[in-house]
């Protein structure tokens, strides 16, 4: 069995990842550091974020864990730890805080399981640890604690050009221009969602200076994406595209204006230059994890607030942030042609 600052002499590790996108992205900050001490690191995904695991450098294999983002889905967690346990894993970490998230590694009799100790995982978990908010303040820096390594920013392959046949099949002829792939979409709510009029006016910007742009999202985006294509001549992608297609595009894209969500951590981990708005929340707690990236939002007394809708109504760490400054920071990284 391995244990903390020993070496691992190539133990099989199971990491149990998120559901929500950018957790998912930010989990892979614990691979290098298991690799480099030996471990075989496979992962145990749900569909919304399977295919960003099998995108990680340094994971060998992904189980698929079908229970929908919310579900219980009990008899699926017990066939998976049916399948687990053939595997012969000896050390499961389990990034997620719920109960049901552990229950597979402990179904399975995964001999070491370490997580927070979140909802009472009492049992379930054997390496329970407790949350220090003040010396962890970064998601990362938490997930890598869990695996007793050195954060390391996060990862993903990605094929550029496959990323761009997909673009030229839905008619965007980039030419010789710069490419800035849009991500108006937020999961946690409408406090970390820029205007769709700002984006709208950062997207007639950046045509007149003779970029292309496209907008990238999931269905739930479609509506930002169709507010945002009808103010400018940008390409609406919203909804029409597979994650790992997203991922693809944004690997050709010059740069990447996102919100603090699941895209913004697949650009900075794609190594595209990223522009973020901040609303609710803070790059303290999850920052685009890239040399290449700058954050942008207001400093209000109210900032950050991580509520998922503005408390006082006026959205104003939001609305004040002008799409020049976002015009200012993709210049600020030296995206050319903007």
């Amino acid at each position: 069995m391995a244990y903390a600052g020993q070496h691992l002499d190539a133990a099989r590790v199971l990491v149990v990842g998120p559901a929500w996108v950018g957790d998912m992205v930010m989990a892979h900050t614990l691979v290098p550091g298991l690799v480099r001490r030996g471990a075989v690191v496979e992962f145990l995904a749900p569909p919304a974020t399977a295919a960003l695991a099998r995108r990680m450098p340094g994971v060998t294999a992904v189980h698929d864990l079908n229970v929908d983002h919310g579900g219980f889905g009990l008899g699926e967690r017990v066939e998976v730890a049916r399948r687990l346990r053939r595997h012969g894993f000896d050390w499961s970490i389990v990034l997620p805080n719920s109960w049901k998230s552990a229950l597979a590694p402990f179904l399975a009799g995964i001999p070491r399981r370490t997580g927070f100790t979140g909802e009472a995982r009492f049992g379930l978990l054997n390496d329970r640890r407790r949350l220090d908010v003040r010396n962890l303040p970064r998601q990362v820096d938490r997930f890598a604690s869990l695996a007793d390594v050195e954060p390391s920013n996060p990862r993903l392959d990605a094929s550029p050009s496959a990323g761009m046949e997909f673009l030229r099949r839905f008619g965007l002829n980039r030419g010789g221009a710069a490419l800035v792939a849009l991500c108006p979409g937020a999961e946690y709510g409408p406090s970390k969602r820029w205007p769709a009029e700002r984006f709208a006016e950062l997207a007639r910007r950046l045509a007149g200076a003779g970029s292309a742009v496209c907008v990238l999202g999931g269905l739930r985006d479609r509506e930002y994406g169709a507010a945002i294509a009808e103010r400018s001549p940008a390409l609406d992608l919203t909804g029409r595209t597979r994650l790992f297609e997203a991922v693809d595009i944004l690997s050709a894209s010059s740069a990447a204006v996102t919100n603090d969500s699941g895209l913004m951590h697949v650009a900075a981990a794609v190594g595209v230059p990223v522009a973020a708005v901040y609303g609710s929340t803070t790059p303290g707690l999850t920052p685009p994890l890239s040399a290449r990236a700058v954050a942008i939002g207001q400093e209000l007394p109210c900032r950050p607030c991580f509520k998922r809708e503005c408390p006082l109504g006026h959205l104003a760490c939001l609305t004040n942030t002008p799409a020049r400054r976002a015009m200012d920071a993709l210049r600020e990284l030296g995206v050319v042609g903007v």
